[in-house]
């Protein structure tokens, strides 16, 4: 009704600069009737510059079917009208390869799907073919994304906003979604989306409040196109307290209010509707049951009525600001006046009405989007309380949301199926399908949309149907069946870490014995042997692989068969004498012109390049398989897991910030749990290294929480990892007991798959853990010499982890062993892994130093300080500077080599600074090293000096005349870096 925006210009700068800062993302919140819509509308009029259109308007909105959404809805509509601004080829042209196929699943102008297909994959794909073609619209000129009513969005429609709004490139591209806060309970859908969105960079999150006074006096003077009478605002404002859509419609147009204090909000709603003659109201409550938003030729069919006279009956509600035009069609200006009307229906009327609905589409399917027709019949029929057609309509219309690969839209859908079966004495005939059929498509949406429990629970149902003997199968059909059910809930047992999977792997392949050799019979094999390897029976997995193999050459499935050699090869994985050669299992995966087995090969190589201490290479692979998989659509999944693949070598390498680059890119696709704790673990370590203890700590909490959901077994890449974090953030905090439990957790558990390689870290640490405490952890040490000896260490990479063990677990014994060090950190020079080379030469340092070779050990630890200087791994860094001063050098020499006091060098330097009357914190910035080391140096000084107070300790350096003497001499031992150092 106002022509003018009142109180909201702080609101559309907010949009502005978001417009500006592009990409980014903006969601606009607000409880009914605060005018969001309005505000966008605003916010589209003033991107029409005067040369033109600043930026690309699109906006397609979430619309409301009872409690289902429609999959995609917001973005069918976007589509649409692009193709409406610049056609089909224009379309094709945005798309990569002008491959438009995979749009043919949002809107039907482009054909048929490119592929039949239902995955996870498919889906990805579509997903990065919008992305891809938002973002090449915005190369063009600024593109502005609406998605309104983000309340009611489906499950489908979300995962993809929150994909483009997480993904989306350098281009100009805003998104804004607005939504309903007062429709967010506590268990809302989309209350976890706002929260994860808002914790992404470039997203703002704009909250619009009730006008406040002088506002609505504005809005009301606007409104009237007058002043308004004395006290007409105090009273409006009273009773709409600042809700703009109630203030519209408290006002009458002749400057009164329209009615008295209602007694309901729904009273409210409706009394502009009740001004209306009669027959526009009738004409009113039949369009509120087609929704928000109706098209005209639909509500003829439905109200009867045909083209002039709904015309001329429509025309008092467009004037009355009831209903605006959009489009084709119309829509309630506020849906909450749509939900008003369409709860005042009496319930013979509510029946009657979606009655006729449903009958005018199914006597004209076009009055609707073909997307649309089943899920509205679905809709209409249940409102019209006929179990019989809801229940063939929710079966096409999953059917429907399977082809659009909208999972959880289609699982909704068979759920609806099963819910109404037992209403339906023919429903089998009815479908053309048998319960245990809906039982089995509905276990297979649950897997797809992550719906892992309730898939579990559907899948233990089908199974149970079959063992009854409820279906009218065979027994061969049975069995296949029953085996694909079992394979399916195997996997979903092992997505959320229950126990069984392997069990129901094992069932499936005795439920296929004495059949015909199929794919499902090899698949079912290769999964077994996939997952049988992450227990102790490595010799199953092998004899699962081989069968594998076998059926599908006979088979001539290369698409299997590059399974099952990819299965086999991780079976006998050996860095050092690989028996399967990797060229035959890339030549298989290359010919099977499968991109799922293409990128899972990637995987694989690159995890084996890597174990091999190939470490380039290995980045290198991993890099391109990561853009294959955005190519292909699979970021989030394959991709994601490649970040791994990717980020470990870099760590190798010291490429550390290019590491942690590629993590938290791989961390904000919210990856699978089975893919989080490796993320974490790499991005723990490198805090440690580089002595933030509190993102360390941080990072091995998220992990532990992952392995509390995992079972300890399920890899031993993310276990042992967790475990070597744990105990690595123990001992760097002095809690060497609590490093020696995790340290033990390793040893106690022999036998896993690719062990030697993760192993080997953790047993290091057990053994430096050990050195530190001395014959106290004698039996630990004993312990951990016992496990190293069941080790491989095949590859260089195992090799140099096993020459580092030896010279660790020798300084354990007491041992200095100089050749040792040196030959570990000549191992770690050859790889090209500068600070496990940094480590070793530290370790060399030492035993030179003990041997009385102060020259050799001075070189040593200037390699090693620059190392720890180019990664920024200060604590290293700190105890390379420790044993420089145990040197001979310029600043100790003679006598002056050891501190005096009983103190060591550190606290020598801690004691210097406290008689300077330096703070914890200034001693712990000048030396580089935590407040919390400052002060335990601190505390033992008092000890050792027999003194309460660092005044005392402070005192007694004076009295005693510590440091004049070397002051004099050689000037303060203690100097700040530069400042470019200190950042680093």
């Amino acid at each position: 009704m106002s022509p003018l925006l009142v109180g909201r210009s702080a609101e559309l700068g907010e949009l502005e600069d978001a417009l500006a800062a592009a990409p980014g993302a903006v969601l606009v919140g607000g409880e009914a009737g605060l005018g969001k819509t309005r505000l966008i509308r605003e916010f589209a009029a003033r991107l029409e510059g005067p040369g033109g259109p600043r930026a690309r308007l699109l906006v397609g909105g979430c619309l409301e079917l009872g409690s289902d959404g429609l999959p995609f809805a917001p973005f069918t509509t976007v589509l649409r009208g692009l193709v409406r601004d610049i056609g089909i080829d224009g379309v094709a042209g945005l798309v990569p390869r002008g491959d438009t196929g995979g749009l043919a699943r949002l809107l039907p102008e482009f054909g048929e799907p490119e592929s039949d297909a239902a995955s996870g994959e498919e889906r990805a794909r579509l997903f990065e073919v919008v992305l891809a073609l938002l973002e090449r619209l915005a190369e063009r000129g600024p593109v502005v994304l609406v998605i309104e009513d983000a309340h009611w969005a489906d499950r489908s429609t979300r995962d993809l906003l929150a994909f483009l709004v997480r993904n989306v490139g350098a281009v100009p591209l805003l998104i804004v979604a607005t939504y309903r806060t007062d429709e967010l309970h506590r268990t809302h859908p989309l209350r976890p989306l706002l929260g994860a969105l808002e914790r992404t960079d470039r997203v703002r999150r704009l909250e619009l409040s009730r006008l406040s006074r002088a506002e609505v006096a504005a809005f009301v003077a606007q409104t009237l196109g007058d002043t308004p009478p004395p006290g007409l605002v105090e009273r409006i404002e009273a009773r709409s307290e600042g809700n703009p859509l109630f203030v519209e419609a408290l006002l009458d147009d002749d400057g009164t209010l329209a009615c008295e204090l209602p007694e309901s909000l729904r009273d409210l709603l409706l009394a502009g509707v009740q001004r209306l003659p009669d027959e526009t109201q009738d004409v009113l409550r039949d369009a509120s049951g087609g929704g928000t938003r109706i098209e005209h030729a639909l509500l003829a069919a439905v109200s009867g009525l045909d083209d002039t006279a709904l015309t001329r009956v429509l025309r008092p509600a467009v004037a009355a600001n009831v209903l605006v035009v959009d489009g084709d069609g119309y829509a309630f200006r506020h849906a909450l006046i749509r939900e008003a009307v369409h709860d005042d229906l009496l319930p013979g009327e509510y029946t009657r009405l979606h009655t006729r609905y449903a009958e005018a589409l199914e006597n004209a399917p076009g009055l609707v989007p073909s997307g649309r027709l089943w899920v509205e019949l679905s809709h209409h029929w249940l409102a019209a309380h006929d179990a019989t057609w809801a229940l063939v309509a929710s079966w096409r219309a999953a059917a429907d949301a399977r082809k659009a690969l909208a999972y959880a839209e289609c699982l909704a859908m068979l759920s609806r199926v099963l819910e109404l079966w037992d209403r339906v004495p023919d429903a089998a005939e009815r479908i053309g399908a048998d319960h245990c059929r809906v039982l089995e498509d509905a276990t297979a949406a649950a897997d797809m949309a992550g719906e892992y429990d309730r898939g579990i629970k559907l899948a233990t149902a089908g199974l149970r149907e079959i063992g009854a003997g409820d279906t009218a199968a065979d027994g061969a059909d049975a069995r296949a069946r029953t085996a694909a059910l079992l394979e399916r809930r195997a996997r979903m047992c092992y997505q959320v870490a229950r126990p069984g999977f392997v069990e129901d792997l094992q069932a499936a392949v005795t439920a296929l014995e004495g059949t015909p050799p199929t794919a499902l019979h090899a698949r079912v094999l290769a999964t077994l042997a996939t997952y049988v390897r992450l227990t102790t029976d490595i010799g199953q997995a092998r004899t699962a692989a081989k069968e594998s193999l076998e059926i599908a050459r006979k088979l001539d499935d290369p698409v299997t068969e590059a399974e099952a050699l990819m299965t086999l090869f991780c079976a006998d994985l050996d860095y050092g004498s690989q028996p399967l050669e990797l060229s035959e299992v890339e030549e298989a995966a290359l010919s099977s012109g499968n991109h799922r087995v293409t990128l899972r090969y990637a995987v694989i190589k690159s995890h084996f390049l890597e174990g091999a201490g190939r470490h380039e290479e290995a980045a290198e692979v991993a890099r391109i398989g990561k853009e294959q998989a955005r190519e292909y659509g699979v970021s989030r999944t394959q991709g994601t897991f490649l970040c791994i693949n990717q980020a470990e070598p870099l760590v190798s390498l010291g490429r550390w910030d290019e590491a942690l680059s590629v993590l938290s890119h791989a961390v904000e696709q919210e990856p699978a749990i089975t893919t989080r704790t490796s993320l974490l673990v790499l991005a723990g370590e490198i805090a440690l290294a580089r002595g933030d203890i509190c993102g360390a700590r941080e990072q091995l909490a998220g992990a532990r929480e992952v392995m509390n959901l995992k079972m300890k077994w399920l890899k031993t890449q993310d276990y042992f990892a967790t475990l070597r974090l744990d105990a690595r953030l123990a001992l760097a905090e002095g809690r060497h007991d609590d490093a020696l439990d995790a340290v033990r957790e390793v040893i106690g558990h022999a036998g896993l798959p690719d062990e030697a390689r993760y192993t080997w870290p953790v047993l290091i640490l057990g053994a430096r853990i050990c050195a530190g405490l001395g014959d106290a952890a004698s039996a630990d040490l004993d312990a951990i010499v016992e496990r190293a000896a069941t080790l491989r260490t095949g590859g260089p990479l195992l090799h140099a982890l096993r020459l580092t063990f030896d010279a660790t677990a020798a300084r354990a014994r007491g041992v200095l062993d100089l050749a040792a060090w040196d030959a570990a950190a000549a191992a770690w020079e050859a790889l090209g892994n500068p600070f496990n080379r940094a480590e070793a030469l530290t370790g060399a340092a030492e035993a030179a130093l003990a041997g009385g070779d102060h020259d050799g050990a001075s070189d040593r630890l200037q390699t090693a300080a620059d190392l720890a200087a180019g990664l920024g791994a200060g604590p290293l860094a700190e105890r390379v500077d420790d044993l420089r001063r145990r040197t001979r050098g310029p600043r100790r020499t003679g006598a002056d080599a050891a501190a005096p006091l009983g103190l060591t060098p550190r606290e020598y330097e801690v004691l210097r600074l406290v008689a300077d009357g330096r703070s914890n914190r200034d001693i712990a910035e000048t030396l580089f090293i935590s407040v919390k080391t400052a002060s335990v140096h601190v505390s033992n000084i008092l000890g050792k000096l027999d003194v309460a107070t660092r005044g005392e300790a402070a005192a007694t350096a004076h009295r005693l005349a510590l440091f004049a003497a070397i002051a004099s001499r050689e000037g303060p031992s203690v100097t700040r870096r530069p400042s470019r150092e200190r950042a680093t």
